[in-house]
């Protein structure tokens, strides 16, 4: 209780903790994105349980992640070396994502480009499987995500309650924000596409990070709200045309 108290009379504490849910909140966009474009795959019905249900579960498994940090600290010490580059659990776990991520996005863009092939759907046809397979893979990806933000918090802060209000406040943020993030994808299917791109550039920047090849994150995000910021104005730009030809008739 001391050292708790202590840390709310410490301005440094606050500094922390603010700058800290800001890069978790952050770091949720690239899973919210997942999130919302899996999740509405599934019957209406069962979308917005599946996105609750599945950032729920996530952040369960965060907090159990942070009850074992000594050991994910660990996850940084290199196991074997190749081509000049010690390869730790954690760049494992990031090639691995990394290829979850672009075998996802690729997969599912194939299917946009191609509805016809049905076959290249992700998800399988029965509802329960449906339900079963979404949350998993949030959770998988989730997971991705968490050891990469947990190993950076530590390198912040000490703190471990620190951490824990970062994590839910983040994880909140996320789940309010889920539902309206997945209704805009689903309204406006160019969006998708776009989505879609963007998973498969994180895709690609975790296979590098876990390469050895760190991407600034600031370079990945400035180029994503670019490319939103075009999308956008082609939105603005449609939309003006249709209430144009709409005002001619």
């Amino acid at each position: 209780m001391q050292d708790i108290m202590t840390l709310i009379q410490d301005p440094a504490a606050w500094v922390a903790l603010v700058t800290l849910v800001v890069m978790e909140v952050v770091l949720g966009i690239d899973n919210l994105i997942f999130i919302s474009i899996l999740t509405n795959k599934l019957p209406p019905e069962h979308r917005e349980r599946a996105r609750k249900t599945g950032i729920a579960l996530a952040l369960i498994m965060r907090l159990a992640l942070l009850g074992t940090i000594a050991w994910i600290v660990q996850l940084t010490e290199p196991l074997f070396e190749l081509f000049g580059h010690g390869f730790s659990w954690k760049d494992l776990i990031l090639i691995a994502g990394g290829l979850f991520l672009v075998w996802k996005a690729t997969k599912e863009i194939h299917h946009n480009v191609d509805p016809e092939d049905h076959q290249e759907d992700f998800i399988a046809s029965s509802t329960g499987t449906n339900f079963a397979s979404a949350i998993g893979q949030i959770l998988l990806l989730d997971l991705v995500f968490s050891v990469d933000s947990i190993i950076t918090a530590v390198g912040m802060t000490p703190h471990l309650p620190i951490m824990v209000v970062a994590v839910i406040a983040a994880v909140t943020v996320m789940l309010v924000a889920a539902t309206p993030l997945a209704n805009f994808i689903e309204r406006n299917p160019t969006i998708v596409m776009l989505a879609l791109a963007f998973l498969l550039m994180i895709g690609t920047t975790l296979i590098a990070d876990g390469m050895g090849f760190h991407v600034p994150k600031g370079y990945v995000y400035a180029a994503m709200a670019f490319s939103a910021l075009v999308e956008m104005l082609n939105m603005l730009a449609r939309n003006a045309r249709r209430r144009k030809r709409e005002g001619s008739h």
